[in-house]
């Protein structure tokens, strides 16, 4: 099984001043689930090289099991910091591809040609596509046939009620959950901050940061759990 994990490349919070990327936690829990489940992993962002990482998903009360494992795992750390560039990479070569979330995102991947690209030709493969958090945003301008990817799916991601929880609601260039709604997506969300994926045919998206480790096993299940292809 071969999936691939595509990370932010976009550290800047608006005008803020401020530092942004990817949310340690929406990487380490897949990244493990992944592993152990016996997938062969490939990390990819647009610049390629280390990824940005949220400042704010490094603090004392966002670290997890997971995040103190990463810290500890020189292998993982040198795969983090040697993504190769989404433009290199072909969704024939995989069998799923996942977004982890963070506020980077919503900067660069939701308009990045190569991704569109990559995340409609994984679609038509009828291969999973699966994000978490903010990276349902990603799939704003995915169009399969001239329809949103999202039209008619059940989803959902980063609820208003939590950006505005963080204070960033003026700050982001689009709300995840305004944006899911307005291209047809059945949008839903459970109480803020508590774990919530969503399965609809081959599309898992996961509302926030808790709910990194549901949307992957909700992938590995997908893709036949323990009967893995090696």
């Amino acid at each position: 099984m071969k999936l691939l994990i595509v990370l932010t490349s976009h550290d800047k919070l608006g005008e803020t001043g401020k530092k942004t990327g990817f949310w340690l936690e929406e990487f380490t829990a897949p990244y493990y689930e992944f592993l152990d489940a016996g997938a062969e992993l490939t990390l990819a962002s647009p610049k390629g090289g280390q990824p940005p990482l949220d400042p704010k998903s490094s603090e004392p009360d966002a670290q997890t099991e997971t995040t103190a494992r990463f810290h500890q795992d020189e292998k993982a750390r040198q795969a983090l910091a040697s993504t190769v560039k989404l433009s290199d990479v072909s969704a024939d070569d995989f069998d799923a591809v996942f977004y982890p979330g963070g506020h980077g995102p919503l900067w660069d991947l939701a308009e990045d040609a190569h991704s569109i690209a990559l995340i409609e030709a994984f679609w038509k493969a009828d291969k999973p596509v699966s994000a978490v958090c903010h990276a349902p945003g990603v799939l704003r301008n995915v169009l399969i046939d001239g329809t949103p990817l999202v039209k008619d799916k059940r989803v959902t991601g980063f609820s208003n009620s939590e950006e505005d929880a963080v204070g960033l609601t003026h700050i982001v260039p689009f709300l995840v959950e305004d944006e899911l709604k307005k291209n047809g997506g059945d949008y839903s969300k459970a109480a803020d901050w508590r774990p919530y994926a969503i399965t609809d045919g081959k599309l898992i998206t996961g509302q926030n940061p808790a709910s990194s480790k549901a949307v992957a096993q909700a992938l590995l299940k997908m893709l036949g759990g323990a009967e893995i292809s090696k």
